[in-house]
């Protein structure tokens, strides 16, 4: 397991902007290096073990939504301290079990290297078992977004795609997404930077709908 920890941050405090550690190591697709990755976006998440509850009903939901994230050139990454044979039986278990193949590549952990350069444990910890980290990477390998939930509370598989799916918006229009925003609905303009145009937009110059692209 190599790590090269980023130069923007100490660890293992990543905040967003930073740029992703870069790693190599074994996963149930065979080798990997993170930074063969760049060019597309990429959502790491960690789950606490293999073989766990709420861990197998995120990753059941994650297979059935795989195509979407797919569809959004982003590749799915999971990565637990658990062994590979462990990662391997898991995903036979969960095919054999409930019919669901797992399309994703999980990666090994098992010195915990990687957990701590993406601060999903603490340098502290007494045990492996990491928080529900999530981490959105665009394709230049910067972190866009940080997600962590408890080992109690399962995550959001379709907030996970809406929040993908605003990131590119926002990349792709240079406006921003309010509340609940889904594909194909109305964003806003970013503030308002004059008072000439403070003046010109009115009592709600600070809530501004973004203007429509012409189809």
């Amino acid at each position: 397991m190599n790590v090269s920890p980023p130069a923007e941050s100490p660890l293992p405090f990543l905040r967003i902007g930073d740029r992703a550690p870069d790693f190599s190591a074994r996963t149930t697709h065979g080798e990997f290096i993170m930074s063969a990755l760049r060019g597309h976006w990429v959502l790491l998440f960690a789950h606490p073990a293999d073989f766990t509850p709420v861990c197998t009903s995120e990753f059941i939901a994650l297979a059935r939504s795989a195509e979407e994230f797919q569809k959004r050139d982003c590749a799915l990454l999971g990565i637990s301290a658990d062994s590979l044979p462990a990662h391997l039986a898991w995903v036979e278990a969960i095919n054999t079990q409930f019919g669901i193949q797992i399309p994703f590549p999980i990666i090994e952990d098992p010195s915990l290297a990687v957990a701590r350069a993406y601060g999903m444990l603490d340098s502290a910890a007494q045990d492996s078992a990491t928080v529900r980290s999530v981490f959105v990477i665009d394709p230049s390998g910067i972190i866009r977004a940080i997600l962590n939930y408890p080992a109690t509370v399962g995550r959001s598989v379709p907030e996970l795609l809406r929040l993908l799916s605003a990131l590119q918006e926002v990349d792709r229009a240079g406006t921003l997404t309010p509340e609940s925003w889904q594909p194909g609905q109305r964003t806003v303009a970013p503030p308002l930077q004059t008072q000439a145009a403070v003046e010109k937009a009115g009592a709600t110059w600070f809530f501004q709908p973004a203007a429509r692209e012409r189809s």
